[in-house]
């Protein structure tokens, strides 16, 4: 018999399995020989009160054996010579697992990649921090793995509506991650353990007849009476077969290149702010209600904060418990901070962007501020807007990717910071008013948000604590519409934007299913 049940434990005894059994045969008054085994569906903190609890939902196997594989497996066949074949250019989360989707459909997957296998692109990412040299297109947002690659892995979704959440998590799994993100209520991967699960997939593509073309730059779709049947790249050559646009947040010159060939796109909402990092131990001890901090049994403590300052939102975003600020330019002129942090998050600083909420109404009074001269009606002007405070940041820490920083306590109360704390940011920061040079439509409400939050969590606003600039890569300024039902352009046939960079997904899991979303899509109207 399979009996679920929901119980609260202490820390100690959640992390000891025959403290964990013995209080669950206690409470649901079950034989310790009748129980031989158990399965966690679902762990989360309750930090809510002073005594920390760890809830679980966990599967009871009563009088029978625990099943021995945790998740179900897809078989990939290999395709025959004959298959049709379907253009996926980007090989992000969205990107891969259309290319799974389509192999499992029975249609070749013909991958396009700008940037490097994930390999190659750890070295280029090292270059960063060690030459202050970024390579256009092979860097923290562009390359095999796209920019879930090294961004932590977390796995967290709220879009559990918009498909199969489990299914994604088990894909992952099937190519070698910790069967742990199962049952993880924020569930993540590790910047460390990444590149072997993309690598998996890639070998998988490959394996069944698929291609993969990195160091390919799309420079055009191929079009025949509204229809898209293949595109160029920038070295001449050819893919042909109905598309899946999968670029994500950061391909500017993609939506150059729609807009300047009268596909419709719009100008898109983002949030833009600061990266902003406690020591990790601060955050522990604030999260946990204890000047012990987290203990021995406990995780590295997270946060989410969000509130309203002048209609508009403030709120925390992609936090990383024991993780990194890392440089995520695409530009040698722009500077971008971003975070992560391995499987362990045993490092030393805790980091969240710490933005604000921007919407296309708002792009003239931002425009004015940055002294633009842009056509506010633009489906780029929000995009222009996001490099224009890049290139800013870039000016500020020095025309190097160096990144102006910020006491935290400093920013708030509007003044400079005579010297900067320790920081993760392995380029450097120096020390800058932050909230003098970025708009002050931005400033200003992060400046009310962290008061606010400084009064919620007592010692998160704190000199000990650094902001860093700056964080605008959010999600994409631009979103290219599709049909709701067809997932289809609603004036280009053939075109399948997907994921992150077309609008419709936020992390590696979304992004995934709109992946398979499109997949499926593509199938049914095109073959």
């Amino acid at each position: 018999m399979i009996k679920n049940i929901k119980i609260r434990v202490l820390p100690q005894v959640w992390r000891d399995a025959e403290q964990l059994e013995a209080q669950i045969c206690r409470e649901f008054a079950i034989s310790r020989k009748s129980l031989r085994g158990l399965r966690m569906k679902h762990t989360s903190i309750d930090a809510r009160q002073r005594q920390v609890m760890v809830q679980l939902d966990v599967d009871l196997y009563i009088n029978e054996e625990p099943p021995q594989q945790t998740f179900r497996k897809v078989v990939y066949q290999e395709l025959p010579s004959h298959a049709h074949q379907a253009v996926v250019v980007g090989s992000g989360p969205g990107g891969l697992f259309a290319a799974l989707r389509l192999i499992e459909l029975g249609v070749r997957p013909i991958l396009i990649e700008r940037g490097r296998p994930v390999g190659d692109r750890r070295r280029d990412v090292a270059l960063i921090t060690r030459e202050q040299r970024v390579d256009p297109n092979s860097n923290y947002c562009f390359g095999e793995g796209g920019a879930g690659a090294f961004s932590d892995g977390k796995l967290f979704t709220r879009s559990k509506k918009r498909g199969n959440v489990q299914g994604v998590l088990e894909g992952l799994c099937q190519f070698g991650a910790d069967t742990g993100i199962l049952d993880a209520s924020h569930p993540h991967i590790g910047t460390d353990k990444l590149p072997s699960i993309i690598s998996n997939i890639r070998e998988t593509i490959l394996a069944c007849g698929g291609e993969i073309h990195f160091e390919t730059i799309v420079s055009r779709l191929i079009l025949s009476d509204d229809k898209v049947v293949g595109v160029t790249t920038l070295d001449g050559r050819e893919f042909l077969g109905p598309v899946i646009l999968a670029t994500g947040h950061s391909a500017r010159d993609i939506y150059t290149m729609l807009h300047d060939e009268s596909i419709l796109i719009e100008a898109k909402g983002l949030a833009i702010g600061c990266r902003l990092e406690h020591p990790q131990t601060l955050i522990d001890q604030i999260q946990y209600h204890s000047k012990e901090g987290r203990g021995q049994y406990l995780p590295p403590a997270e946060y989410s904060f969000v509130t309203q300052a002048d209609n508009r939102g403030v709120y925390s975003f992609c936090m990383c418990p024991g993780g990194v600020i890392v440089p995520s330019a695409t530009s040698s002129d722009q500077v971008v901070v971003n975070g992560m942090s391995a499987s362990s998050r045993g490092g030393r600083w805790a980091n969240a962007a710490m933005v604000t909420e921007i919407r296309v109404e708002d792009i003239p009074i931002l425009a004015s501020q940055l002294h633009l001269d842009i056509d506010p009606g633009s489906p780029l002007a929000m995009m222009a807007i996001q490099e224009a405070i890049e290139h800013q940041c870039w000016l500020n820490g020095g025309r190097t990717q160096v990144a102006p920083a910020q006491r935290m306590t400093d920013f708030v109360n509007g003044r400079l910071s005579a010297d900067l704390p320790a920081s993760s940011y392995t380029p450097g920061v120096v020390a800058s008013p932050l909230y003098f040079w970025l708009p002050r439509f931005i400033s200003a409400r992060m400046q009310e948000g962290l008061r606010y939050f400084g009064r919620r969590a007592h010692g998160f606003l704190t000199a000990e604590a650094l902001l860093v600039g700056t964080e605008t890569r959010t999600s994409s300024p631009v979103r290219i519409p599709r049909d709701k039902l067809s997932l289809c352009h609603p004036t280009v046939r053939g075109l399948y934007p997907c994921g992150e960079g077309a609008g419709y997904a936020g992390g590696i899991v979304s992004s995934a299913m709109d992946g398979c979303h499109c997949a499926d899509a593509l199938v049914a109207q095109c073959f």
